[in-house]
């Protein structure tokens, strides 16, 4: 195992780090912003090292300070969370020259399913169901008009190095696409540093559904089951399920056996989600593939009894997996709900400032992955996001009636929550009868379900 862990992000994921190092009985360093030093990652590492400002770009971003200060502070591998960094292949490649083991696949594998539209032909080639869409980045708004009209409006533009929802925008019309065609390549040019774009058909009524996967350095890859993730709004998740609700055994398994073959089928190692469409008629295809752990790995931890940050440092460290796809034991429904700083009433506008007062739930199958705590500042900088509560039961009904109870205890006093939000989340009856697809939360403000 490893010597000395440097944990390259923060906020709750950082902490959910720290922690799981130091049950493994791993000594970590946590390299943090100038708006993060008093923060409770901070607090709980054991050893910190200041990276720069509080802007990303000048701190968590910058790549000579992190690699900097894992190799002052005598540590042999980085963990890089779920954001920031994790899922960049030059981030990934320096580590190795280093000599700093990288917590994740291997460089070249984060490079190649970055490329969305080169991961589709990867996925296709292996076997695997992908959303009809051009087969390479187009050249030019002329192919592009080409391309659509072939496929029938509505289709989905997207950048080639897109990902969390950014760089995508759904085409109703020739004019559309030619008014919004040069303003997507330059977003996408803007956030990701690749202007190139993609075509896809739009898939509509839709749902959301990924797999967790693991895989270790022997060839050998199992999935943990499905997730759901369809109540999102604007692309960024809100609420997380496992498994994904409204789909038959059958169905299921035939979503996680694709996902095993196409995770294969590239060499993947260590944690890592495939992520599908389902329509209306139970047809799945692959949409992308994220090369790092999730945000809503929690429920997935939640019905499997794996914690997979361990399981993360076990791969890296050049560990097979514990256990065959048959062992597997997966048992009962979990539900994860993102606790943002935003306010619901004002269109989710964020808020951010001092937390005045903070009381998380308890009682049995409840979990609290925050870095919150009364009197915390939250900076500006960053994500509103403030705690991931999950709720575990034996039944789909049983999870959403203790995550409806926790919801009702939580406090968080000083910002405006979407505490309300989710509470009306779970009152609905569409979310109840696990009906929901990726036009529920429109629907849901706009009062038409």
């Amino acid at each position: 195992m490893f010597r000395k862990v440097l944990v390259a992000n923060r906020g709750e994921i950082a902490l959910r780090i720290i922690r799981a190092c130091h049950e493994a009985g791993i000594p970590t360093v946590l390299v943090h912003s100038e708006a993060d030093r008093d923060s409770l990652p901070v607090r709980l590492a054991d050893e910190t090292v200041c990276i720069g400002p509080g802007p990303a770009a000048k701190s968590y971003l910058n790549i000579p300070n992190i690699i900097s200060a894992a190799l002052i502070t005598g540590a042999d591998a980085v963990h890089p969370g779920t954001g920031f960094l994790a899922e960049n292949p030059y981030f990934a490649e320096i580590c190795e020259q280093c000599h700093l083991t990288f917590i994740g696949p291997a460089p070249e594998t984060i490079e190649r399913m970055g490329d969305k539209s080169a991961a589709r032909e990867l996925m296709r080639a292996a076997g695997l169901p992908v959303i009809p869409g051009t087969d390479h980045p187009l050249r030019s708004l002329e192919e592009a008009l080409e391309a659509a009209q072939s496929l029938g409006y509505p289709v989905m533009l997207k950048a080639v190095a897109g990902g969390g929802g950014r760089g995508l925008r759904v085409i109703s019309s020739e004019a559309e696409l030619q008014q919004l065609f040069p303003i997507a390549q330059a977003e996408a040019q803007a956030s990701f540093g690749n202007g190139q774009l993609y075509l896809e058909k739009l898939i509509a009524p839709a749902r959301h559904v990924e797999v967790q996967i693991l895989g270790d350095r022997y060839g050998r890859v199992i999935h943990l089951g499905t997730r759901g993730c369809s109540v999102q709004r604007r692309h960024q998740k809100l609420i997380e399920e496992a498994p994904a609700p409204g789909l038959s055994r059958e169905l299921q398994e035939q979503i996680c056996v694709a996902a095993v073959r196409g995770a294969a089928a590239i060499s993947y190692y260590n944690a890592g989600t495939m992520e599908f469409l389902v329509d209306e008629q139970d047809r799945f295809y692959f949409m992308e593939m994220n090369t790092r752990l999730q945000v809503e790995h929690t429920v997935t931890e939640a019905i499997s009894g794996i914690d997979l940050v361990k399981e993360q440092l076990r791969i890296a460290a050049g560990e097979p997996l514990g256990r065959t796809q048959e062992q597997l034991m997966l048992f009962g429904h979990a539900i994860e709900c993102r606790i943002t700083a935003e306010d619901p009433d004002r269109r989710f506008a964020p808020d951010c400032g001092e937390i005045t007062a903070y009381l998380p739930p308890g009682g049995p199958g409840i979990r609290v992955d925050s870095h919150v705590f009364p009197g915390y500042v939250m900076p500006s900088f960053y994500d509103s996001l403030l705690a991931k509560l999950i709720a575990w039961g034996a039944t789909r009904d049983e999870a959403i009636a203790r995550m409806d109870r926790a919801l009702t205890e939580y406090v968080i006093d000083g910002v405006k929550t979407s505490l309300p939000f989710h509470r009306r989340v779970m009152a609905d009856p569409v979310f109840r009868q696990g009906a929901v697809r990726l036009d529920f939360v429109e629907r849901l403000l706009e009062g038409s379900l």
